[in-house]
């Protein structure tokens, strides 16, 4: 538990949290943007022990829970349909369609497997030359490398029978969506510090000066939250607004260059459809074309229509955090993650399912 521990101290954790007392005066509303963050809020019940004055807001940070429906749609196609070795990350099994999850198209005898990792998926094209091996490339900046490595690595070993289902979202642009909406309250950020070991801290400096909004660049443990929150309110109270990181340790201005190297390799940055909340420009990866080839999307031309949510689900306003899980009419009775109705509640990233687990709707 060594580097853990440390940030688990709860004395520690009871002097940040008595600094905040001591600094707020007003009301203030702070959006973490990482469903690891909201989880780590809700199970170590952070929420609770704050101030009334703050107010956190859970963001869109879940790339499994944004992930549109007609993509998943088009998984199980390739799943059922073409007879592929679909491979995805676990979260995404449960996710539901328009119809069925993955884990239904397994059910039905669908070729599903659950990886790790993307290189373990072209392992599986190389000991089955027969059969198309597409992976499921789900994730934030944070995923891309790997995933961008898989297509290299693939093209290297000369495999024809690989590719990707790319679902790639990125961050800042997801941040601005969420402020720049009319009904916005958020006054400042927790910006997701695994992102920020990839791609550096430098590109939110002009996100903050836009809107005039703190961003503290901030871990997932107990302390991270609480010394990222106290830093975001001495922002707020002292009138100024400004990048900081509170997690430095791990993150830099640059970021990790040969990880971005291998990602724009393989990706460029696109519009992207973002479940629940709409398209958001520049807001995701696609395949070059350079990697064409390696594009399920281009490879079986595939083409799933949009399809509609489940009209019982506010996943959308969660994720925009216009409201809470507990404000769902249909929160831990006709939607849980035996049964879900969206997303949130499915993926151990999104906020539906940290309420349920950690905080119940009598304690929400």
């Amino acid at each position: 538990m060594k580097y853990m521990n440390e940030y688990r101290d709860p004395e520690l954790a009871k002097k940040y949290i008595e600094e905040i007392r001591k600094t707020v005066t007003q009301p203030w509303s702070i959006m973490e943007v990482c469903g690891g963050q909201t989880h780590s809020l809700v199970k170590n019940g952070i929420l609770d022990m704050l101030p009334d004055e703050v107010t956190m807001i859970h963001g869109p940070g879940c790339p499994v829970c944004v992930t549109p429906l007609n993509l998943i749609d088009k998984a199980v196609h390739l799943a059922l349909d073409k007879n592929v070795i679909l491979c995805s990350f676990g979260d995404m099994l449960r996710v539901p369609g328009s119809s069925k999850s993955l884990l239904e198209a397994k059910a039905e005898g669908a070729d599903i497997r659950i990886l790790y990792s993307p290189l373990e998926a072209v392992k599986i094209a190389e000991e089955n030359p027969d059969r198309e091996v597409v992976f499921f490339a789900v994730g934030f900046e944070t995923t891309a490398p790997a995933n961008a490595l898989s297509v290299v690595h693939a093209k290297r070993k000369g495999l024809t029978n690989y590719s990707i289902l790319a679902s790639h979202v990125l961050v800042p642009p997801a941040m601005e969506a969420v402020i720049a909406d009319e009904a916005s309250k958020i006054d400042g950020f927790l910006a997701a510090g695994h992102v920020c070991t990839i791609m550096g801290s430098s590109e939110y400096h002009p996100l903050s000066k836009k809107y005039n909004t703190p961003i503290v660049i901030t871990g997932f443990e107990p302390l991270d939250i609480l010394q990222g929150i106290l830093m975001v309110v001495r922002q707020l109270e002292n009138n100024y607004a400004l990048v900081e990181n509170q997690y430095s340790r791990i993150v830099n201005d640059a970021g990790n260059v040969h990880a971005q190297n291998t990602i724009f390799e393989v990706f460029e940055i696109q519009d992207r459809t973002w479940r629940g909340i709409g398209v958001i420009p520049a807001s995701g990866y696609e395949v070059t074309s350079e990697y064409e080839a390696y594009d399920a999307n281009k490879k079986f031309a595939v083409n799933i229509g949009k399809a509609c949510e489940n009209a019982d689900c506010i996943s959308g306003d969660i994720m925009k955090g216009i409201k809470k899980p507990f404000q769902c009419s249909q929160f831990g009775k006709a939607c849980t993650p035996e049964n879900p109705l969206g997303a949130p509640m499915v993926s151990s990233e999104g906020a539906c399912a940290a309420y349920y687990h950690f905080a119940g709707v009598e304690n929400a």
